[in-house]
C-alpha cells in the first residue's frame, strides 16, 4: 500500500506546529496554512520549525513545503488535511475549505469535540461543496504540546491510543490505514458520536474553571488546577454532569465511558468517588489553572463540548440540570448566548431524528430526510 506523501495542517498554535514539524521529520510534505500570516511569518522565513520534545521524542528541523494563509493554496496538493485549530473556529474553516476541496481527500479534525464532523459535514453542505470527500475526527488530540517560539515548538508527551472516527463509521478504515504509517496511535472509534460524547474535556474543563472562578481571577490561576481546585463539593458537581453525559448516550443507544472508567484506562488510577481518583493522578500534581477566565475551558468547551450534549438530552427527555447550570453562568459570565452559538441539533441540521435514525446516520452518513 502506498501512503499519502502530502499533507496539510490547518492550524498554527500550539497542537498545529508540534504535529506540521513532526510529520516534516517523519518525511511527509507538509504544507502549514493559518488564517493570520503575521503568525507563521516567521515560519515561512525560516522554511520549518526547529521541534524539542521528551527524552525518547522527536527532535529537529522540520522543513515545510508551504507555509501559507491562502486556502487554496493551501489545500492544492493536499492528500490528508490535519485541522488543527479550537473546535469553535471548525464552522468558519469549513466555510473557508469548501470552495477548494478535492475529490478524494481526507480531512481529520484533532480533535472533534462533540459532533464536530457533523457540523464540519453540516457547514460544506450549506455552502455548496461536492467533492467526494472523507471527515473524520480524534476524540482528543494526540499530542501534549505547547509552542516555544515563532518558529519552534515543543512536544511533552503523545498519546498512545487515541479513538479516530469517520462520518460515516463506514469509511473509519480507510482513514485509519492511510495514516497508519505516521500515525498508528489513532484506532477505531466506533463512529462520531462515541468520539463526541466520549469527550472527557466536556466533564474536567469548564465546570472546574467556572467553580473556581473567583480563586482564578484573584490568583490569576496561581494555584494547582486539578489537585486545589477540585475539592470534594467540585468534584461532586463533575460527578453530576458525568452522570448526565452518560445517561444522554444511553438514551440513544451508546455506552459512553465514565470519568472513572477514563482515568483508569488512561492513567491507571482509581478511587472510591471522582475526587479521590483526580487526586491519585499524579500527572495532575503541578499542572496551574488558567490565568484568566477568557479561557478555551469556556469559550471552547461550553459551546462545542457541553450544548451538544445537553441538546441531545434536550431532544430525548433526560434531565441537564447541572450541565445546564454551568453553560447559564458561563453566559453570564462571558456575557455570551452559548445556546445560540453552540452546537444544537437543530443548527446541525439533525434535529428531530430518533436515537436510531442519529446512529445510523453516524454510521452510514445518510440522514431519513
Amino acid at each position: 500500500m502506498s501512503y499519502p506523501e502530502n499533507y496539510t495542517v490547518i492550524g498554527a498554535g500550539h497542537g498545529g506546529k508540534a504535529m506540521a514539524a513532526h510529520l516534516a521529520l517523519m518525511g511527509k510534505r507538509v504544507t502549514l496554512f493559518n488564517r493570520t500570516y503575521t503568525n507563521i511569518q516567521m515560519m515561512a522565513a525560516r522554511g520549518g520549525i526547529e521541534l524539542e520534545s521528551y527524552e525518547h521524542g522527536p527532535r529537529g528541523f522540520g522543513a515545510l513545503e508551504k507555509v501559507t494563509s491562502e486556502m487554496s493554496e493551501a489545500l492544492a496538493e493536499a492528500q490528508v488535511i490535519m485541522v488543527v485549530v479550537p473546535s469553535s473556529a471548525h464552522a468558519d474553516i469549513a466555510e473557508k475549505c469548501a470552495p477548494h476541496l478535492k475529490d478524494g481527500q481526507i480531512v481529520v479534525l484533532n480533535p472533534g469535540r462533540t459532533l464536530g464532523a457533523i457540523e464540519f459535514k453540516h457547514t460544506l453542505e450549506q455552502n455548496g461543496c461536492t467533492a467526494d470527500i472523507i471527515i473524520a475526527e480524534a476524540e482528543t488530540f494526540l499530542y501534549a504540546s505547547r509552542s516555544d517560539g515563532p518558529a519552534q515548538a515543543r512536544i511533552f508527551r503523545i498519546k498512545e491510543a487515541v479513538p479516530l472516527a469517520a462520518l460515516p463509521a463506514s469509511h473509519t478504515r480507510t482513514v485509519l490505514d492511510a495514516i497508519k504509517d505516521v500515525y498508528p496511535q489513532f484506532i477505531d472509534g466506533t463512529d462520531v458520536l462515541h468520539t463526541g460524547l466520549n469527550n472527557m474535556g466536556a466533564i474536567f474543563h469548564p465546570a472546574l474553571t467556572i467553580l473556581n472562578a473567583g480563586r482564578i481571577e484573584s490568583t490569576r490561576g496561581d494555584f494547582q488546577f486539578y489537585i486545589e481546585g477540585a475539592t470534594p463539593s467540585v468534584a461532586g458537581v463533575l460527578e453530576a454532569i458525568d452522570r448526565e453525559r452518560v445517561t444522554v448516550a444511553a438514551a440513544i443507544g451508546i455506552r459512553a465511558r465514565t470519568s472513572m472508567e477514563w482515568l483508569q484506562i488512561a492513567y491507571n488510577v482509581t478511587g472510591t468517588n471522582l475526587y479521590e481518583a483526580i487526586h491519585n493522578q499524579i500527572g495532575y500534581f503541578g499542572i496551574k489553572a488558567p490565568g484568566t477566565l477568557n479561557h478555551r475551558y469556556i469559550f471552547e468547551d461550553v459551546p462545542m463540548s457541553l450544548v451538544p450534549i445537553a441538546s441531545i438530552g434536550k431532544q430525548f427527555g433526560v434531565s441537564v440540570r447541572a450541565m445546564d447550570s454551568i453553560i447559564r453562568l458561563a453566559c453570564v459570565i462571558h456575557q455570551t448566548d452559548y445556546w445560540r452559538r453552540g452546537r444544537t441539533l437543530e443548527k446541525l441540521g439533525i434535529d428531530g431524528l430518533s436515537g436510531g435514525e442519529l446512529i445510523r446516520y453516524a454510521q452510514n452518513g445518510v440522514k431519513p430526510y
